[in-house]
This record gives C-alpha cells, sequence and structure tokens, in this order.
C-alpha cells in the first residue's frame, strides 16, 4: 500500500528531538492527529526502538511539535507539544516541552513565519499546552537563525549558538496554581510505599519532588542504575500516581496511571559528589543542588527543562523539600545549579509573594538548537485508513 507525505523538519532542541509540523499541514480536526504521529514516530513498538519511525526509543527522543499563527496578541507563534509514548498507542498533550521550546523560535524565523531584521531575534511563543508564554532570544545569521556558537550544555556534543528562554509567569501551568494544594510540603499515603512526604509544585509542568534519603537513594544514582531497580520504578510510579490525584489533576488512580506524561515526578538531595554518564566528575563544591527525574516512566539522562525550571522555583520555597537540600543563599536570586546525569545544568528563577500568596515570576535557560532535516515525513497509509492523500500547490499533503 501507499505511503503518504506530510511537510515536516526534524530539530533538536536542547537535548530532545522532535519532528515539527505546520498546523496547516495537519487536519483541522485535532482528533485525527494522533494517528499521524504515532505512525511517524514509529509507536507503539513493543520492543522500545521506534525503527519503524523518527523516534528514538526514549521518552526525549519521541516528541512532535506543531506551529502555527498566533492564538493570542501577545504572541507571535502557536506551539503546540505532543509526547508520543513509545510502547502504547497514546499521544499526551498535557505538558511542555521545555527543551523542544529552544527549536521553535528559529523554526519560525527560518520557516519564514517572521520577519525579524538585525543581529538577534526575539520571538514570542505560546505554548498551548499550558497556556504560558515563553520568550525565546537567539542570534541570527544572515536572516535565518545561527547554529554555530560556543555554548556548551550538558548531554548535547559540541556547542553551538545560544538560545535564552525566557518563561513568563510559569505558575500553575497544569492546575491553575502554583502550589495546587496550597501547601509547601504533603504527606502522601502512598499504596505499597506508605507515608513519604512530597512537594507538589506547578510551574511550566506539574511536579512531585521527593527527598532521594526518603526512598533510600543517595541521590546521584545514574539513569542505568535506577531504570535496572524495579522497586525503585514501582515506588516513584506510584508517588507520581497519589501526586497526581492530590494536584487534581486526575480525579482516580487509574485515570493518573493512564496519564503517564503529567505530573513528573523525581527525587533530589543536597549538593555532593557525584558522576556524569561520561564518567566526568561533579564536584559538590561546584553545585547547589542534585536532581534526578523520570519522564513517561523513565529515568531521564538529563533533564526535562520546565522540570528543572520548577526545581529551583521549589528550591525558593522554604519549607519545600527542594528548598531543604539545596544549598543555603542569602541572594535569592542567584541563579541555582543542578547536578544531573549528563553534567550541570543552571537555572534562573524568581519567585515573590503576592497578596500573601507565593508566585513565580519567571525562569531563564539556555539552550542550543539546530535543524537537522527538512524534507517529508512518510506515513504507512495503512496506519492513516481514515486521511487520503492530495496534491495542493505541488506539495503531498493530508487531505482535510
Amino acid at each position: 500500500m501507499k505511503q503518504l507525505k506530510i511537510p515536516a523538519v526534524f530539530m533538536r532542541g536542547g537535548t530532545s528531538n522532535a519532528v515539527v509540523f505546520h498546523a496547516k499541514d495537519l487536519p483541522r480536526d485535532r482528533a485525527r492527529w494522533d494517528e499521524i504521529f504515532l505512525a511517524a514516530i514509529g509507536s507503539p513498538d513493543p520492543y522500545g526502538r521506534q525503527l519503524d519511525g523518527m523516534g528514538g526509543g526514549v521518552s526525549s527522543l519521541s516528541k512532535v511539535c506543531v506551529i502555527g499563527p498566533p492564538t493570542r496578541p501577545d504572541a507571535d507563534i502557536d506551539y503546540t507539544f505532543a509526547q508520543v509514548q513509545v510502547k502504547e498507542a497514546r499521544v499526551d498533550y498535557g505538558a511542555n516541552c521545555g527543551n523542544m521550546s529552544a527549536a521553535m523560535g528559529p523554526f519560525a524565523v527560518d520557516e519564514g513565519l517572521l520577519k525579524i531584521s538585525g543581529p538577534e531575534a526575539l520571538v514570542r511563543v505560546h505554548n498551548t499546552n499550558t497556556k504560558k508564554l515563553i520568550w525565546s532570544r537567539f542570534p541570527l545569521d544572515e536572516g535565518l537563525s545561527a547554529v554555530d556558537g560556543d555554548l556548551a550544555i550538558p548531554g548535547v556534543a559540541g556547542t553551538g549558538a545560544p538560545v535564552k528562554l525566557e518563561f513568563r509567569e510559569p505558575g500553575g501551568a497544569t492546575t491553575g496554581k502554583l502550589l495546587p494544594t496550597g501547601n509547601m510540603a504533603d504527606t502522601l499515603d502512598v499504596p505499597g510505599v506508605g507515608k513519604i512526604r512530597v512537594s507538589l509544585v506547578d510551574a511550566a509542568n506539574a511536579t512531585v519532588f521527593v527527598r532521594a534519603a526518603d526512598l533510600g537513594l543517595k541521590g546521584t544514582e545514574l539513569p542505568d542504575e535506577i531504570d535496572a531497580n524495579p522497586d525503585l520504578l514501582k515506588k516513584l510510579a506510584a508517588i507520581r500516581v497519589a501526586g497526581s490525584v492530590a494536584m487534581g489533576i486526575t480525579k482516580t488512580p487509574e485515570e493518573a496511571a493512564r496519564r503517564a506524561a503529567i505530573p513528573f515526578v523525581g527525587f533530589v538531595s543536597p549538593p555532593q559528589d557525584a558522576k556524569t554518564l561520561t564518567g566526568d566528575a561533579i564536584r559538590g563544591g561546584d553545585v547547589d543542588l542534585t536532581g534526578r527525574m523520570m519522564s513517561n516512566g523513565q529515568p531521564h539522562r538529563a533533564l526535562p527543562l520546565t522540570c528543572s525550571l520548577c526545581m529551583a522555583v521549589a528550591a525558593r520555597l522554604q519549607g519545600s523539600v527542594v528548598h531543604e537540600v539545596i544549598r543555603p543563599t542569602d541572594n535569592p536570586e542567584a541563579e541555582i545549579r543542578i547536578a544531573m546525569p549528563s553534567g550541570v545544568l543552571t537555572v534562573a528563577a524568581s519567585v515573590r509573594k503576592l497578596d500573601g500568596q507565593w508566585h513565580a515570576e519567571q525562569g531563564a535557560f539556555y539552550r542550543t538548537q539546530r535543524r537537522l532535516f527538512e524534507g517529508q515525513v512518510l506515513v504507512r497509509a495503512s496506519r492513516v485508513p481514515k486521511l487520503i492523500a492530495a496534491r495542493r500547490g505541488g506539495k503531498a499533503r493530508v487531505a482535510v
């Protein structure tokens, strides 16, 4: 049977890869997007490799982004993120990907969606998943987004041009509240785990934080070590499910188990000496905090950017489990250096009290990005039986 051809770009954003589509090249009925994305990425794959698609077998390489015209006046583009499950036939739109956010402004400029002159671009990106605004600043090279530069980020070989991401008013991205339960910390009674103290924080993406020591961990465990510990994986999954219900994201544990992308769950510990995935040494004296995160049931090999921002915000909230383990400082505006499996990530986060309630003003990161391939992604017609191919303007597109 024939295959359908859909215009697409394959991009790296930070430590993630994704297939990027124009909204105009997809069906207007978003209910029909899932089958396209699953077929393009190569899911579901019981072998966990996605060899028959563009995915890479792990959550950070199993992603789709869709760019379209802005639907709010303070934005330049709309950006919708889709997390494609690797082994299951499921696409989740409940969260944003901070890493791929770094590629969205450059994509818009390189595709000619915006006309920007001068040495630097500012693209105001509206993430439709969280309904939050991200300002993306990056250098231009002859009118296109610059690629070469001196910025190195942990988890990506080589260097690239910096993209500064400013998450504006990131609090309540998932639940509408920075502290969904109203508490800095809660004690959850988790089936199979018992009572455990957590902080439930929603900034950029909703996240459940627990202290590594409360899980019987040191906190410096690497992804392979975590993945080889089925009891730990079950504990973290159960804590995530309980946190989801407590935050009001889902109503039942069963629903929370099905909605694997959000909230995230991770554990934190004080600054300490550690090894990275490449065997390099991290000195405890050079960092402020140690963190590990799970993404769709898998240990992340770096840190999801949105979770890093949420962790940095939580670190500024006195009484949270993250604040309890961070290196003390007298400067609440100081950058936070987080030790993670791939190295050290520096995050800036500012919080303040407004009418007696904590408020997250913004968080900022630097990432790199690069367009890797442009053309058409081929999808088996048998995987999308409700769609038909049509020729418009000489290009193969999906009929709408």
